[in-house]
């Protein structure tokens, strides 16, 4: 009886046992690289663009910058002379600081309008489906329609706003034509535009949130500004987060409202990193310095992203 029990261990112990290492090899090299071509043909229809329209254009660009070349004749080796150049240009370090001052004026505007619709729209409110709709709207539209109007609305003698602004008596600013006001201008336009995304993006971080947390909140006698600043926000975080990533990213590279709306004028008051990448390029034909240029911002985009995300450990949620 004893020797039949102790057949069966042993069977069941040979059944249980994981497999030796000669079972557990590699499968043969011809295997792993058909495993490796299928993967790369269901990867083709995203590798193709991305070589060709980012990482084609990336290289080019930074073999371009190391050149001088005004798109017509021969380029011309100059190493790294344009980068020295850029560094110690006067009109390459306003615009730095006045893409900094739309990110400082834009951020701030999109987030608090941001987040004011979505947690107005995270309530019972009637009509609320339709609502999200309309503010997502001016999203999926062109910046150059958006651009357009909001230069119609903001013009100094016949726009809309200073003709409001008149009826209560007050004297509108100069708007785009203004060089203290251009900037104010395409920034009012900016976060108009952005403010449906950017609820879009919080009113999924707050129906996430765990409605106990609010009922347990309420019994201790929580009112509701207490309730949004130690519930809302911090489970907010994450969404948070993401929206300051991309805002920022978004941020330095803006272009289509500025060129449409000002120009980068009146008196380059508006002139940004990226409009002038395109002036230098095709105004003035120095395409290699406007290349050097963009990585200069690439350089500065990439240190900002990477400080967020050591930073983000000290206040992102994620629990």
């Amino acid at each position: 009886m004893s020797t039949i029990t102790l057949r069966a261990a042993a069977a069941e112990a040979s059944v249980s046992a994981p497999p030796p290492a000669a079972a557990r090899r590699k499968p043969p090299k011809g295997k792993r690289l058909k495993y490796a071509l299928t993967i790369a043909v269901f990867l083709l229809p995203s590798l193709i663009p991305l070589v060709m329209f980012v990482l084609g254009p990336m290289v080019s660009a930074a073999w371009t910058s190391l050149h001088s070349w005004n798109l017509i004749g021969p380029m011309q080796w100059v190493g790294l002379d344009n980068y020295a150049f850029l560094l110690t240009d006067p009109a390459t370090h306003q615009a730095f600081l006045h893409t900094v001052y739309y990110i400082v004026g834009y951020l701030p505007l999109v987030y608090v309008g941001g987040l004011a619709l979505a947690l107005a729209l995270n309530t019972a409110l009637k009509g609320r489906a339709f609502l999200r709709g309309v503010y997502f709207l001016p999203v999926i539209t062109s910046w150059v329609v958006v651009a357009l109007v909001w230069r119609w609305l903001l013009n100094p003698s016949t726009g809309v706003v200073n003709t409001v602004l008149a009826w209560f008596g007050i004297e509108g600013p100069g708007w785009w034509a203004d060089p203290a006001w251009a900037m104010p201008s395409i920034i009012l336009a900016s976060a108009w535009k952005d403010l449906g995304f950017v609820m879009v993006l919080l009113l999924a971080g707050l129906q996430a949130i765990n409605p106990d947390l609010y009922e347990a909140a309420e019994l201790d006698g929580a009112g509701w500004w207490r309730r949004l600043f130690s519930i809302t926000l911090p489970m907010l975080s994450p969404s948070t987060f993401f929206v300051i990533v991309l805002s920022l990213i978004n941020g330095f590279q803006v272009f289509d409202q500025v060129y449409v709306m000002t120009g980068g004028g009146p008196n380059n008051a508006s002139q940004v990193v990226v409009q002038q990448v395109y002036d230098l390029t095709f105004r003035y034909g120095q395409a290699g310095m406007a290349s050097a240029l963009s990585w200069l911002l690439f350089f500065v985009i990439l240190i900002v992203t990477l400080i967020q995300f050591y930073g983000q450990r000290r206040w992102v949620n994620y629990d």
